[in-house]
């Protein structure tokens, strides 16, 4: 098996929270108590997926200030808040709150860009400012200097029995630091390191030009130096990998079947760029923890990370999570060298 450069250090996942509408609390409750086994088994984080209008977790947030009551050691991110839905100085706000409430675990990644399906839901969005609200980088921006600390307004002092700050409130030392851009391109690596972010790439990236490559791995490996090159901390900036990554070392053969059929049905999107976007897709990992241990190992992309946060599958039962987070922990970590963390 090749060694990698970077040892595995830090092993998270990633979950994104489905619920039944008529139902929705079973899903949320589902939600906590992964993170609840996760802390137990010694992962370092764990990371909630965003969605709107879905039966999904839409305020991430809202779930990780529940998360940091329930748990005491592990750190809590979000992969990824798209700020095309949100205020940045009200944002800034909840999650410096929530970062004061886990005693300074909080990891918020973002990302940038016009809300999904814009056109149908402008109008119940911003009914007075669809045209003129800024999707770009701009609104990053605006959210890293509030969570920093610099001036929101020009006014602050006392009126009349009030007290007011020209700063977001409360601040959360350190929470500068552990902001995440959720990057697929290397424009988006670029930026997030010049502006000091970490950098977030995940199964999926752009392929770019249409005339560049279409490996995968490879693409992603040129993100990721790209944005190190271009970030203050050069090589030891921050990169955590999102691959889709299924162990089965103690999976049912009713499980191994299902997390097959679930990896092969996604498979035909893996073969080309997808859509105007051209974006590429890594293909879904399944398998024992030696046999992942050696695609990984054999990965561009994460011989260049020291950290990963592995996505679960979309739509299994919470059995099934406990099955692979269990696997990740006891089996397909330590065969990537990572030690879990102390209670």
């Amino acid at each position: 098996m090749p060694s990698t450069p970077r040892p595995l250090r830090r092993l998270g996942f990633l979950t994104i929270g489905l619920f039944d509408g008529a139902d929705p609390g079973k899903g949320h409750e589902s939600t906590l108590e992964i993170i609840e086994l996760g802390e137990r088994l010694g992962f370092d984080s764990a990371w909630v997926r965003h969605r709107h209008l879905q039966y999904g977790i839409s305020s991430p947030v809202a779930v990780l200030a529940a998360a940091s009551q329930r748990t005491s050691r592990i750190e809590l991110g979000t992969a990824v808040i798209p700020l095309g839905w949100e205020n940045p100085l009200r944002l800034a706000e909840d999650l410096a709150t929530v970062d004061i409430l886990s005693g300074g675990r909080l990891n918020p990644g973002v990302s940038v860009g016009p809300p999904m399906h814009y056109e149908q839901v402008r109008e119940a969005l911003y009914p007075d400012t669809a045209d003129s609200e800024d999707f770009s980088y701009e609104r990053v921006r605006r959210l890293l200097d509030f969570v920093r600390g610099k001036p929101a307004t020009d006014f602050s002092g006392v009126e009349g029995i009030e007290v007011f700050s020209d700063r977001v409130q409360p601040q959360s030392p350190g929470l500068g630091q552990r902001l995440w851009y959720g990057g697929g391109s290397l424009g988006s690596a670029r930026w997030a390191g010049e502006h000091g972010m970490n950098f977030l790439t995940s199964s999926v990236v752009r392929a770019g030009d249409p005339d560049g490559p279409t490996d995968f791995a490879e693409i992603q490996l040129s993100h990721i130096r790209e944005f190190r090159a271009h970030h203050p901390d050069g090589d030891a900036a921050r990169v955590s990998q999102g691959l889709v990554v299924i162990p089965t070392d103690s999976a049912t053969p009713e499980q191994r079947a299902k997390y097959e059929a679930y990896a092969a049905g996604r498979l035909p999107r893996t073969t080309a760029p997808q859509g105007p976007g051209r974006l590429l897709f890594a293909p879904d990992l399944v398998g024992t923890s030696a046999e992942l241990a050696e695609r990984l190992h054999g990965h561009a992309g994460f011989r260049e990370v020291d950290e990963v946060a592995f996505a679960l599958p979309f739509t299994f039962e919470h059995e099934d999570y406990v099955q692979i987070l269990t696997d990740m922990a006891t089996h397909l970590g330590p065969a990537l060298g990572w030690r879990p963390a102390a209670a």
